[in-house]
């Protein structure tokens, strides 16, 4: 999975103690006699990009998330042993670092799952097992973040350069494995999770010359190591088929199933499945339009993941999870698909509960648009859609408009429509509206159900601005040679034309831009 740009250090810490790092661990004090809660068995942790700014604790209660997937952990440079959050040596590993954050959560029933590696520093060479040469001193690490932040699981994310390389593999695994003696010793809960791409069949296996998930996990078993979780990253298959993704991560699944059972012949069918975990990524992932996980394949995976058993769902990544960029692709910060905000999140957080209860009933809302610009004196439209999550007939929506500024009129028609119906929001500016970007929030409503989406839109020029062409109108007609004025240009119309706004039609489109005005 993508993580962040590597960041040069701007001071190193400390290497850990030296007699510490020979056991294997790094000693501190209460932390290592606390016992840590123990994650359920069925568990719904998105990934956290924690490289951006954002407040862990504060998305976690605006998604409804108890538990998060926290990305990443990696040394600052190739050959230290020393991990910092997104390799940033400002960020160590210590409760001056998300302590606050995790401390909430945690008090609020939930937990998170620090992630070591993610695509950049499995890239770079800063993953630790690959920088760091001492076994111990890797151990080490897993041990401080354990007992830093009181947490159960470490999430081992392992891709590109990471699986091609055998030394850092073998060193992964044989601390991995000191660890786990360690926690048995201390009384200590705690679990690993392998992160691993997977084709629509399995984990790979090495053919097609990008290393071996496979390989990973016949080297911890070789190693000792008891696999706690084996989650597949079900997205950027990068292998120009034709997907549908709910049944994608099913097969992946399947063929990881198999897998595990050649490696552990004892286990019961039950206990394979409560082994993997899948991470979707909601919308249009990396590759592009043909790897899209849309609302509805949430639902059939969820409903997949209670029959199986499973252990684990996760989303990469929660930041994602809006519908703030309506056909853009492998964004950090929205999905490119039409949801509500928290959708997908919403549909998957039942099976914190063991998948015993339904997502519960909800109402969503989408624009599509979701981001519109006028100059004043002109309109914009953005289709509005609902739906419903839950039981039950679909019930009657209510839909408002709000946060409309000075100069700007918001309406949304029809005012009310049965859950899964549309409805479209028409903003219309006058002469005095102020340029600038305001969000406007469509809501609905059905009894104490409720959603919302945001519209932002953005009015150009200056009260009236100097462009001498009439303001365009969606509502009017124009003809070939016709001329408006739209967000600060000019534009002439090369044949008849309604409703086709300026800058949106393409340079073989109806409107041709003759320059700022």
């Amino acid at each position: 999975m993508s993580g962040p740009v590597h960041r040069p250090a701007r001071a190193l810490l400390a290497l850990l103690a030296t007699g510490a790092a020979a056991l294997g661990l790094a000693v501190t004090g209460a932390g290592t006699a606390q016992a840590a809660t123990a994650l359920p068995s069925h568990l719904f942790a998105p990934y956290f990009e924690a490289y951006n700014g954002d407040s862990p604790a504060q998305l976690a209660a605006q998604s409804g998330n108890k538990y998060l997937t926290m990305a990443f952990l990696q040394t600052a440079s190739a050959g230290s042993c020393t991990p910092y959050w997104n390799g940033d040596s400002s960020m160590p590993i210590a409760q001056s670092t998300f302590g606050a954050d995790i401390d909430t959560i945690q008090a609020g029933g939930g937990d998170v799952i620090p992630s070591f590696g993610g695509y950049a520093a499995d890239d770079s060479g800063t993953e630790i097992a690959d920088s760091c040469t001492d076994v111990a001193s890797i151990a080490a690490a897993y041990e401080k973040v354990i007992t830093t932040y009181d947490v159960s699981r470490i999430d081992l994310d392992i891709e590109d350069n990471s699986l091609t390389n055998a030394a850092g593999i073998d060193r992964r695994n044989k601390a991995v494995k000191m660890v786990q003696d360690w926690a048995a010793t201390n009384k200590r809960p705690v679990q690993f999770s392998y992160t691993l791409p997977t084709t629509t069949h399995g984990l790979t296996d090495g053919t097609a010359g990008d290393g071996s998930g496979l390989s990973v996990l016949k080297n911890a078993v070789s190693n000792g190591v008891n696999l706690d979780v084996v989650n597949l990253m079900t997205f950027d298959y990068y292998d120009n088929a034709t997907h549908h993704m709910a049944t994608d991560t099913q097969t992946a699944a399947q063929g990881l199933h198999d897998q595990l059972a050649a490696l552990y012949p004892a286990k019961s069918d039950a206990q394979l499945w409560n082994m993997i975990g899948v991470t979707e990524m909601p919308g249009i992932d990396d590759f592009g339009a043909a790897e899209t996980f849309t609302t509805a394949d949430a639902t059939s995976v969820y409903n997949w993941a209670v029959a199986k058993g499973i252990n684990t769902l996760s989303l990469w990544a929660l930041q994602r999870d809006n519908g703030g960029c309506p056909g853009q692709g492998g964004s950090d910060s929205c999905s490119g698909t039409t949801q509500s905000t928290w959708q997908f999140s919403h549909t998957f957080e039942p099976f914190n509960s063991g998948g015993t209860t339904p997502p519960a009933n909800g109402i969503s809302v989408a624009l599509s648009p979701a981001s519109g610009s006028v100059a004043p004196g002109s309109s914009a439209t953005s289709s509005v859609s609902t739906a419903f999550t839950g039981s039950g007939s679909a019930p009657s929506v209510k839909l408002s408009v709000s946060g409309a500024p000075a100069g700007v009129t918001a309406s949304v028609s029809p005012a009310s429509v049965t859950a899964g119906g549309s409805a479209t929001l028409s903003v219309s500016t006058t002469s005095a509206a102020a340029p600038g970007t305001y969000t406007l929030t469509v809501s609905g409503a059905a009894g104490s159900s409720t959603g919302s989406a945001a519209y932002k839109l953005t009015v150009t020029g200056g009260g009236g601005g100097s462009c001498s062409a009439a303001a365009w109108q969606s509502s009017a007609v124009y003809v070939g040679g016709d001329s408006v004025s739209y967000g600060g240009h000019t534009w002439k119309a090369k044949w008849w034309t309604q409703g086709e706004q300026p800058g949106t039609t393409g340079e073989w489109g109806v409107w041709q831009d003759l320059g700022a005005c």
